[in-house]
């Protein structure tokens, strides 16, 4: 499989080595089960039927899901299984399927989900590092995009994800995923349609600013989740401005600059949920 998923591309063999992402050609999961914390819309009663997938082609510094973004603990499992755990999943009560990180896997999951014909939408979450012709090939099999929105600045980018070009790629792949799907919702449960996420960093508000600058610009009528979980994780001994949590005064700046410019499809977090409590436990629960 020499593989081109992700901008990346770096071209390797993925069954004889490893590339940025370093994961094999095989699925590698670390966690499969019903997540209550992400948007209402999203978890609502029952839970997301949440799929964390190892490895990262982005491999942020401070990433929450250090234990599997960087140092790639998981399980590997073939399609069949990756299908069974999908359906333990729906008898489980699943509102949806929710791909955590699945970029660097997106080729081989549109094979899966050509093949299972999923009862309840597919959410693909991702760090909206994408290859726009790999997001085309997932056309009609994805119902429910959920990106995040990083980096405005390639200086940023660079620094935390050693992804300089992170911004002009994302914004393509994002408004490849609003191309793709219509915001449709079913009471409070949302069925199909586009949410971006913002991570608001330490000492990063004036960047958060000018990313919600360019989604009201560009994408005025999408759902924007304006994130105050920042928790600092891995080692970022060397990353002062960034080995903390935000304060109320950042948050409440983005907030109040969304609220300016009339943003009214907006959802905020208590800054309670930056704590580590929320982080799942990689403890490969749900494997099959």
């Amino acid at each position: 499989m020499i593989c081109t998923d992700c901008p990346r591309y770096c071209n390797v063999d993925r069954n004889l080595t490893k590339g940025y992402c370093q994961s094999p050609s095989e699925f590698r999961v670390a966690r499969a089960a019903l997540h209550f914390w992400e948007e209402p819309c999203i978890s609502s009663v029952n839970g997301s039927g949440t799929v964390f997938f190892s490895g990262c082609n982005l491999r942020c510094v401070y990433c929450q899901n250090y234990e599997i973004s960087h140092e790639n603990k998981g399980k590997e499992i073939s399609d069949s299984q990756l299908i069974d755990i999908f359906e333990n999943l729906v008898e489980q009560g699943a509102h949806n399927i929710n791909l955590v990180n699945p970029t660097h896997y997106a080729r081989r999951l549109v094979n899966v989900l050509e093949k299972w014909d999923s009862p309840v939408p597919i959410v693909y979450n991702s760090s909206a590092y994408e290859s726009v012709d790999t997001l085309k090939m997932l056309d009609g099999l994805v119902d429910i995009y959920l990106p995040d929105l990083k980096y405005i600045r390639n200086d940023k980018a660079l620094r935390y994800s050693k992804a300089e070009n992170y911004f002009e790629v994302a914004s393509k792949a994002i408004l490849e995923m609003r191309r793709q799907v219509k915001d449709s919702f079913d009471s409070n449960l949302m069925k199909s349609g586009l949410i971006v996420r913002h991570l608001i960093l330490p000492q990063n508000t004036n960047s958060s600013i000018e990313i919600l600058n360019w989604l009201n610009e560009n994408l005025p009528d999408t759902y924007v989740s304006l994130m105050a979980q920042y928790v600092p994780c891995g080692d970022l001994s060397s990353y002062d401005e960034i080995n903390r949590k935000i304060t109320k005064r950042e948050y409440d700046k983005v907030v109040n600059h969304a609220v300016s410019l009339g943003m009214n499809r907006i959802f905020i977090q208590e800054q309670s949920s930056a704590d580590t409590k929320y982080i799942p436990a990689f403890d490969f629960t749900g494997i099959i």
